[in-house]
């Protein structure tokens, strides 16, 4: 082995100033689920228990992946309420496009689990609708950018449509669009759609202000977002069944 083989691998580069080595990282969420273990799940032993044979969820939820979304805290839901799926950009592929997860967890919560609501939540400053305002940002993750094209139809929505002065507003109309859009998708699923139409699945869409913790809730009837501020009748997105 030569003089070079033997010098040791260079040392990796230190961190900012305040920012989170990996191992502080690791070690926190290590240290969240030893306090879990310890602390909280031996006052919710019966729920476990119950839980650790079966599931009954309220709804499934559909969310972006985004860190700072959290659908069970959102919602204070406990373990088992929620069936929650995460993707960049909450994205529903239309049916037959691509058996991926999403497609597989919508049939298996409507079929298996029997929910009876979906639930497709966008959120403010949402770096995948960013991305697709942007797509050169794109360019070094062309998976991404394949993602994101299911998004494009909301894309096409705001640029043919909305007069928006500047990114925030079109941000923030893209960000309600791709909500819609991808009610259409999650219509096209067969099991949804057989489900909607004999009035056993509703469907919803949410976009979430992280700044102010408001939701907003897409009408079908009105075809608008109307608060969900609890003094108005919960706005849904689903057609009236038909048998």
């Amino acid at each position: 082995m030569s003089d070079k083989d033997k010098q040791p691998l260079a040392a990796p580069a230190s961190p900012e100033p305040g920012v989170e080595t990996a191992d502080a990282a690791l070690k926190h969420i290590v240290d969240g689920f030893l306090r879990f273990h310890h602390e909280v799940f031996p006052e919710q032993e019966e729920l476990f228990k119950k839980l650790a044979t079966a599931q009954r969820p309220r709804a499934m939820f559909i969310a972006c992946a985004d860190s700072r979304i959290v659908p069970e805290l959102i919602t204070q839901s406990s373990p088992g309420d929620l069936f929650v799926t995460r993707n960049v950009g909450n994205v529903v592929p239309p049916y037959g496009q691509m058996n991926g997860g999403v497609s597989t967890a919508i049939e298996y919560a409507v079929l298996a689990l029997g929910v009876h609501h979906i639930i497709i939540c966008g959120h403010s400053d949402c770096g995948a609708m960013r991305a697709v305002l942007n797509p050169d940002s794109l360019e070094k993750m062309p998976t991404v950018k394949a993602w994101l094209r299911h998004a494009e139809v909301a894309k096409t929505m705001v640029q043919d449509n909305c007069n928006c002065s500047n990114e925030s507003e079109s941000m923030h109309i893209l960000t309600e669009e791709n909500v819609i859009a991808q009610l259409q998708h999650l219509r096209t699923h067969p099991s949804v759609a057989s489900r909607m139409a004999n009035g056993q699945l509703f469907i919803h869409g949410w976009v979430y202000n992280i700044e102010t913790s408001q939701i907003k809730a897409y009408d079908a009837d009105q075809g608008c977002f109307l608060p969900l501020d609890g003094s108005h009748p919960i706005p849904v997105a689903t057609p009236k069944a038909r048998f």
